[in-house]
């Protein structure tokens, strides 16, 4: 397993900071709002700065946005914009692109897996002409596949679908095991988001750094040797209190701790 961190700067100096923390990779996550085409002109910079640091892009992501509109019909424009991000991350040799699917008010459930299947079919065989692959991030952002009851019916029809799996969404929502979900399908897992959570009496208090929260890092771990996963772990600091230094510190209190756990 490589450990790196997301990064949405993309400078010079961003890439100087992944290096002095130690980490391998960095991660970065295109979402609704953003400016692709500013992204894409970073490309030839990106390889440049992989050259130089020995930090390369090894997942991205794209979370928020609308595959179909109210209706249940393709937007076009997404699809190119998800074909965009895949001819990107292949341009940058990174391996996994992940995305999500929202549900459409107004249809049945059943519509609505035919759907996601629909458009995830067209990713996949896009991606494997790129020679990237493609999974679903288990966030409930815009996107409703985020545990068994949907892999089950969308993974189980589409064997080369991955998963972008992060434990803290299950405790989160309340919506599942993440010991389970790692137990049960974690030979899906493409990518692998480490951040930490913190809830009490059933709130979601804070988002620590891993190692300072509830979470079992641990059995986590290795149950992901027990899946013969070798993939890519990314810190993803999401909390407002860790911030500056203390985000700093935070960042290097993971790395120390996660890389104990990697062999």
């Amino acid at each position: 397993m490589q450990l790196g961190i997301i990064d949405n700067t993309l400078t010079r100096e961003s890439y100087q900071e992944v290096k002095d923390f130690g980490l391998a990779f960095v991660e970065t996550c295109q979402n609704i709002g953003v400016d692709l085409e500013a992204f894409r002109a970073k490309v030839p910079a990106l390889l440049e700065y992989e050259k130089e640091f020995g930090i390369g892009m090894r997942s991205i992501g794209r979370w928020g946005t609308n595959k179909f509109d109210e209706d249940g019909k393709l937007i076009e424009e997404e699809l190119q914009n998800n074909f965009m991000l895949i001819d990107c991350a292949a341009q940058l040799h990174c391996p996994v692109f992940n995305t999500g699917v929202n549900f459409v008010e107004g249809i049945s459930y059943y519509d609505n897996i035919g759907l996601a299947i629909s458009f995830l079919e067209k990713l996949l065989a896009y991606g494997k002409e790129k020679g990237v692959k493609i999974a679903t991030y288990n966030c409930h952002w815009n996107s409703y596949i985020t545990g068994p009851e949907q892999w089950k019916l969308i993974h189980g029809h589409l064997p080369e679908l991955g998963i972008k799996y992060d434990p803290t969404h299950c405790l989160n929502d309340g919506s599942g095991d993440y010991l389970g979900d790692a137990a049960n399908w974690g030979e899906r897992f493409y990518h692998v988001h480490i951040k930490g959570t913190i809830n009490i009496d059933g709130k979601h208090l804070d988002d620590p750094p891993a190692g300072l929260d509830m979470i079992d890092w641990g059995t986590f771990m290795g149950l992901l040797y027990k899946k013969k996963y070798d993939g890519t772990l990314s810190i993803e600091p999401h909390s407002g209190t860790w911030q500056g230094d203390l985000g700093a510190w935070g960042i290097r209190y993971t790395t120390e701790y996660i890389k104990k756990m990697i062999f």
